[in-house]
């Protein structure tokens, strides 16, 4: 009874506050229903309400009503009543937390953010539904339309010709009067180009990663001929040169994930994937027109089977991470897993599109439904790793293995053999072979949400459709297998279409290509994600430059060597690196190309140039490569092993080689300085760079810096440098001037002149 007593007594306390609550909140609601009414409802229905219960419902979220509103979607609730900032809707209209909202449009204006953020804080109520949920209708799933294919990189090449510019004494060539017209329209200044010995240095490095000789700079300052001419002959002679294919094949191996082992628990070696390496290099040397590079990396066993060359080319299908320990549950998941790495590296590599975000659902940025994954998917639903024995007088050999043994293919050391993706031959071994791995299944099947055990019907084969215009359909592109053929010739299909410029994706593979030979040569590309050219990338600076380009490279039948002499050649490109103030408060990443912006050599070079310098490199081309530290050849030929990469290489930011890389990171750490005095390696180089050096202390200072940085020192460097080495020397008590020269070349080799390009 007396518990009761207590119970009634708090109740009867409490009543008073309770019932202030409740008429603060009626007034709360009163005025948020003012606020809906007059604004809200508005800017709902002009910004929100298509994708979200009008004509679609994305994400899963519906605000067609407070009821679904409340609900949320995909991602959990959209809001929290009486507490707009910790709201996912007002965060991402607020441009707080991504994806922004409305989507494709600005930001909305901050009153509209304010008054939506206030409507939510005062308990975000409706007097009736948006829309009438009875009489909508929903679009299930993405719609692609006429409008998403007006987007700028689904849209045609536009007819872009180079400005005409008044009182233009700057420009050598149509990309500099692109540049110059945007740099106008900015108040910047261009700057003037560069001097001889900066030019010849930058270019060496960008063609073919290494630096030029000292002889090689001295005959390019004292040439006669004008600049232009003189230096026009030094890109021709660069471009011709073998290295030419070692540097920019590197390029391409970090966008299409290349190594040579399996990843995963054992990572058993490929001990043949650097054929594919070696195609890579040889194509670019020989200026492979691009679209053959693209078609013979899909289907190339397909448009050549008795080309050596095409057939290494087809590994960059596979190339990708495979688990090699699958339980009977894990085969068919293991199986998309692989097909998804396939599709979404094409999409990268090739197209700057992630096409892979539409495998669950459709894609959230781009206009990709996923029943458009599903049929690209399909094209590779047979495709396997493959090894054949290959004599350039007889057809192709398929290997037989012995069932679950992959260790046996990592073992052998057949030069004539070459890890292919193809279709009918036998597969590599993997240990789940003895358990009944099928290494694929005879159809791909549209999953929802992607899970295997939730099929929706075969998927057939098609094409992205906001890249089919002018009334094409899969059957445009379509090949039928010729009589008694091993393979499906699907992925010739999917060759034809996207390397069509007039009614596939032609367009876009040409945009992304020039897009990935501008990033390499000026360290951005016109669009900064040269991996992503959808709504989640960023527009390109110079739209109608990248345009040009494009068109370019088509009709010189793709080639890219009359790209990059354009690029090189250009006024842009030769410009000094001066960091003039005036133009840096305008513009300070150098968005529009005022300036040359010095940049850090990639592992690769850094390595490589210290080798040339030293007089150790080997410039043996092709074949297996190696994990030897000590090798002498340029480091294109390390073998990439993904669970054993080379410490030096990581340490100035190489690729792991899981996915699709389209610009490296520069970092600059504290250890990449420790690798520079400590490493035995930047040691030896530096002994065998000391050995070259001859004749007085002084003679040997000058030497070493036109070997090392393409000029002599100053006369302040060359007195540091002498009292350096005559300290070192003495510090040896043995007179050993042979040693002080070591620890001289070692910090020239440390220096960031050595590593940075002006």
């Amino acid at each position: 009874m007396i518990f009761r007593w207590f119970a009634l007594v708090i109740l009867t306390c409490s009543m008073p506050a309770v019932a202030a609550k409740e008429s603060d909140h009626a007034a709360d609601m009163a005025a948020g229903l003012a606020l809906f009414k007059q604004d809200v409802r508005q800017i709902l229905l002009d910004n929100c309400l298509k994708c979200h219960g009008g004509e679609q419902i994305k994400s899963g979220f519906d605000m067609a009503t407070r009821h679904s509103l409340l609900r949320g979607g995909d991602h959990g609730p959209a809001i929290t009543p009486g507490d707009a900032d910790s709201s996912a809707l007002y965060k991402h209209i607020a441009h707080v937390e991504k994806p922004f909202m409305p989507y494709r449009k600005d930001k909305l204006p901050d009153q509209a953010i304010a008054q939506i953020g206030r409507w939510i804080n005062l308990g975000a109520p409706y007097d009736q539904p948006l829309i009438d949920v009875d009489k909508r209708t929903i679009k299930k799933g993405m719609q692609v339309t006429d409008k998403d294919r007006a987007y700028w990189a689904f849209a045609p090449l536009s007819d872009s010709s180079p400005p005409e510019i008044d009182d233009d004494h700057w420009s050598r060539g149509p990309i500099d009067r692109f540049v110059l017209h945007r740099l106008r329209q900015n108040k910047l200044t261009p700057n003037k180009t560069a001097d001889r010995r900066t030019l010849i240095r930058r270019v060496y490095f960008d063609v073919i990663g290494l630096p030029p000789t000292p002889q090689q700079v001295e005959a390019f300052v004292n040439d006669p001929a004008p600049t232009g001419e003189a230096y026009a002959k030094i890109v021709d002679e660069l471009l011709a040169d073998k290295a030419y294919g070692e540097r920019w094949a590197r390029h391409w191996l970090d966008v299409v994930r290349f190594a040579e082992s399996m990843g995963g628990e054992q990572d058993y070696n490929r001990p043949y994937a650097f054929a594919y390496r070696d195609f890579v290099i040889d194509a670019l040397n020989d200026d492979m027109p691009f679209d053959q590079f693209v078609r013979w990396q899909l289907a190339g066993d397909e448009a050549a089977p008795m080309n050596r060359q095409a057939l290494a080319a087809t590994a960059f299908l596979t190339l990708g991470v495979l688990p090699t320990q699958l339980t009977e549950k894990e085969f068919e998941s293991a199986r998309y897993d692989q097909l998804d790495d396939m599709l979404q590296t094409t999409g990268s590599a090739f197209l700057g599109l992630t096409i892979g975000c539409a495998r669950c659902h459709d894609h959230k940025y781009d206009p990709i439904p996923a029943r458009d994954y599903y049929r690209l998917l399909s094209t590779f639903t047979t495709t396997i790793r493959s090894h054949v024995r290959f004599d350039d007088a007889d057809e192709p050999e398929p290997i037989e293995y012995q069932k679950g043994k992959p260790q046996e293919a990592a073992k052998m050391a057949d030069a004539s053999i070459i890890q292919v993706s193809s279709e009918g031959w036998p597969n590599t071994p993997h240990h789940a072979d003895g358990r009944g791995f099928p290494h694929f299944y005879p159809q791909t099947y549209q999953l929802n949400r992607g899970d295997v055990n939730q099929k929706q019907g075969i998927a057939e084969p098609g094409y992205l459709q906001v890249l089919e215009r002018r009334g094409a359909s899969a059957a445009t592109w379509h090949v039928d297998p010729p009589a008694g053929a091993r393979t499906s010739y699907r992925r010739t299909s999917m060759a034809n279409w996207i390397t069509d410029v007039d009614r596939g994706a032609g367009h876009l593979l040409a945009r992304v290509i020039v897009n990935r030979l501008w990033q390499h040569h000026f360290g951005r590309g016109l669009v900064a994600t040269p991996n992503d050219f959808g709504h989640q990338g960023t527009p390109p600076t110079h739209p109608e430059l990248l345009d040009y380009l494009a068109r370019q490279l088509i009709q010189h039948d793709w080639r890219l060597k009359p790209l990059h002499k354009m690029m090189l050649t250009s006024t842009v490109y030769m410009q000094n690196p001066a960091n003039d103030e005036a133009d840096r408060k305008i513009d300070p990443i150098n968005t529009w190309l005022w300036r040359y912006t010095p940049r850090r050599l990639e592992a690769e070079a850094i390595r490589d140039a210290m080798l040339f310098v030293a007089g150790d490199l080997d410039h043996t081309m092709h074949g297996p490569g190696t994990l030897d530290e000590t090798t002498k050849r340029r480091s294109i030929y390390f073998m990439i092993k993904r669970s054993e990469l080379v410490p030096m290489m990581q340490l100035f930011d190489a690729p792991e080689a899981l996915v699709s890389i389209g610009r490296r990171p520069s970092t600059t750490i504290a250890p990449q300085a420790l690798a520079f005095m400590n490493s035995p390696q930047v040691r030896n180089c530096a002994a065998h760079f000391a050995a070259r050096l001859t004749g007085s202390t002084r003679d040997a200072i000058d030497q070493a810096y036109h070997l090392a940085l393409g000029r002599a020192p100053t006369e302040k460097e060359t007195a540091d440098a002498t009292r350096f080495i005559e300290h070192q020397t003495a510090s040896y008590g043995d007179n050993n001037t042979r040693r002080a020269l070591t620890d001289f070349c070692q910090v020239l080799l440390s220096t960031n002149e050595f590593i940075y390009i002006n």
